[in-house]
């Protein structure tokens, strides 16, 4: 990432960047790999504990990034066109925040220079995951959990 031209967010939509432009955004928060329920009434979404099967709980990585998609076919490949539709994207997500024409925070590896900060500042998930795997996905109400903040 280190020849990545510097702060190159501030001067490129989401559409204009390069692949590993797009790539170095993400923080690595994990939370877009988090099971989600969505209230049918409000609208809203609701993040559990259950992670999809193929997340690296440790490095909050996909292990299987490139055929993620082959392998999981609900896995969602955002993209430039598709991130105004992605409402349970958190806040703090840098492709929201870059749509919206908004700064990164402070503890964005990005910004900070580091991914430790993104721990220190509490971004992602910060209890055990479950997999997916491990449950029955009728009972995915039962992972609801309140320390995810969109």
């Amino acid at each position: 990432m280190s020849h990545l031209k510097k702060e190159f967010w501030k001067n490129k939509s989401l559409s204009q960047m390069s692949h590993e432009e797009w790539e170095a955004l993400c923080d690595g928060c994990g939370l877009c790999c988090l099971n989600k329920i969505e209230d049918d009434d409000t609208g809203e979404y609701h993040y559990t504990n259950v992670a999809c099967s193929l997340l690296d709980h440790e490095k909050r990585r996909c292990r299987a990034y490139e055929k993620r998609s082959f392998l999981k076919h609900d896995c969602l490949r955002l993209t430039p066109e598709n991130i105004d539709d992605v409402l349970w994207l958190p806040n703090s997500c840098a492709y929201r925040l870059i749509q919206e024409e908004k700064e990164l925070p402070w503890w964005h590896p990005l910004v900070s220079g580091t991914k430790q900060t993104l721990y220190e500042a509490g971004i992602g998930y910060r209890e055990t995951l479950i997999s997916e795997e491990d449950i029955h996905i009728e009972t995915l109400t039962e992972y609801v959990v309140d320390w995810v903040v969109v």
